[in-house]
């Protein structure tokens, strides 16, 4: 039996807000998929759209108006009161490369921190109508539903999902190739789509390089309440100052041995 979540560790107001910050969201994301948007570079050489940056404005704007004490870390419009207690991490469109080429791999990605650890979770799926919760405590769901992540003991067994090749750099790379080759079906292109498959017992693995805290901090929750782990490649927690390189896996005898592949190819460091 689950234990109730302690109020204080993550109150009924914050995962109301956490849904409410979804939902703002969406009705931005929703209104410019498939149609005509002007698409920058920014300094990176990534993506943005008007899509990205009007929904995080949106869910900015009910934070600052709702709960004005809480830190933002926001992908488009930076960070502020990052050192309270509460700081929401936002990702308004993680996958844009897949939403401006009309593929509903993208979402809104939505992370609560309480003291620095994540204790909510939201991957919101606008166009499919999917969305995945985590709280600290609680089963994590798809659409209210509880979900599961599978056993998986053996790596031969599992399928694994990476956003993308050109993530992984340097060690890495060859790293990443020793483990695609140690799997039975190595995936690309599903952006943070595939840790959602993830937690419903879908996939086996994701393991990916190159992120930012708003890429992974708000799959932890979803993740760990599915029964499943979430880790950096060494098997550490994550945290805003992660090395932005992670392992999800459903089971812990796959993530063991995903790591120990890792490290034999020098990924480990």
């Amino acid at each position: 039996m689950n234990t109730p979540i302690p109020p204080s560790l993550c109150p009924d107001d914050h995962v109301a807000l956490a849904l409410r910050l979804a939902d703002a969201a969406r009705t931005v994301t929703r209104s410019y998929f498939r149609q005509p948007v002007t698409v920058f570079d920014k300094a990176d050489a990534s993506p943005v759209t008007v899509a990205d940056r009007e929904a995080e404005a949106a869910m900015r704007e009910l934070i600052e108006r709702t709960a004005p004490d809480h830190g933002i870390y926001g992908e488009e419009y930076g960070a502020v009161r990052t050192d309270a207690e509460w700081v929401w991490v936002l990702d308004p469109v993680d996958g844009t490369k897949a939403f401006i080429t009309g593929k509903p791999s993208f979402g809104t990605l939505i992370a609560l921190l309480h003291k620095g650890v994540p204790v909510l979770g939201i991957i919101d799926q606008p166009i499919l109508d999917e969305r995945w919760l985590g709280v600290s405590g609680r089963p994590s769901t798809l659409n209210g539903r509880p979900i599961r992540v599978r056993p998986c003991p053996d790596l031969s067994l599992a399928a694994l999902y990476a956003t993308a090749p050109e993530m992984f750099t340097g060690t890495d790379a060859t790293a990443w190739e020793a483990l695609r080759s140690s799997v039975k079906l190595p995936r690309y292109g599903a952006d943070c789509y595939a840790y959602g498959l993830l937690a419903a017992g879908y996939v086996d693995l994701v393991v990916e390089a190159s992120l930012q805290p708003y890429d992974y901090l708000p799959l932890v929750a979803i993740i760990e309440g599915a029964g499943g782990l979430l880790t950096d490649w060494r098997g550490g927690r994550l945290g805003l100052r992660s090395d932005g390189r992670v392992i999800a896996a459903g089971d812990k005898a796959a993530h063991a041995a995903t790591m120990a592949v890792l490290a034999k190819a020098g990924g480990g460091h």
